[in-house]
């Protein structure tokens, strides 16, 4: 009970309006150089940093060194280790027991190749003849080829020999007495045409011809004129035994050319 009293006794006045105002007033005071104070440090560490120059680029120099090479010594030759002799191996042979030889079975055998060393050599004999036999055969038929041929070019020349010899007799028995060149066709000769006709007849008894006609290819301007110019030809008449013949197919060849 004393002690509320006396508590109640102490406590303070209430504060005047105005010192309310004053303690605001400070407060807001203090909140904007406070706030002012930070965008100045903001302002100005940004120019700071911008108007720092950029740090030059670091380098490293190195350099190369060439050091020789020491060349490794060479190995020790290694000492050369003493030969040693082989101890001599002396080889046991074993005893050769010779087996017994019947004399009569050995005979036998020296007969037998005998008798086979006799038929090898008939043999190679044999073959030594008949090659010699075969050479004999072929030349011989080589020698009758060639005697064959030989008669055969023999008869080949007579029969030429007795052909042109019957052709030039043949020639001379038929030889032309008169033959008369034809006229050259008026026609042909305006054109300017040239060119060969062949007629066949055959020569009488008489020496004249007889059926001429025109073979191969002749123009049909040089018909006529040569057929009746080898109508006109007169030859000596062939003679076998004595006897004048028919010559067939006896053949003349007119040529027309314009000279």
């Amino acid at each position: 009970m004393s002690a509320a009293l006396m508590h109640g006794a102490l406590a303070p006045a209430p504060p005047l309006p105005w010192t309310r105002l004053w303690h605001n007033s400070q407060a807001v005071v203090v909140s904007v150089a406070l706030h002012s104070a930070v965008v100045a440090f903001l302002v100005l560490g940004w120019s700071m940093e911008q108007s720092l120059p950029e740090p030059a680029p670091s380098t490293l120099k190195t350099r190369l060194v060439m050091l020789p090479v020491e060349m490794p010594a060479a190995p020790p030759a290694p000492e050369p280790l003493p030969v040693v002799a082989p101890a001599p191996v002396v080889e046991a042979k074993p005893e050769v027991v010779k087996p017994k030889v019947d004399p009569q079975l050995q005979a036998r055998k020296l007969e037998q190749a005998a008798l086979a060393r006799k038929r090898v050599e008939e043999q190679r004999q044999a073959q030594v003849e008949q090659q010699k036999a075969a050479q004999v055969e072929v030349q011989r038929q080589r020698a009758l080829a060639e005697a064959s041929e030989q008669q055969a070019r023999v008869a080949a020349d007579n029969a030429r020999r007795a052909q042109q010899a019957a052709a030039a007799s043949d020639v001379r028995q038929y030889l032309p007495i008169s033959k008369q060149a034809p006229d050259y066709p008026q026609r042909a000769l305006d054109k300017g045409i040239e060119g060969d006709c062949t007629v066949e007849y055959s020569v009488t008894p008489q020496g004249k011809v007889d059926n001429p006609k025109v073979v191969g290819n002749c123009h049909p301007a040089f018909i006529r004129p040569s057929l009746v110019a080898a109508a006109t030809f007169r030859y000596q008449p062939r003679l076998i035994d004595g006897q004048a013949v028919t010559v067939p197919g006896v053949r003349n060849t007119f040529h027309y050319k314009i000279q």
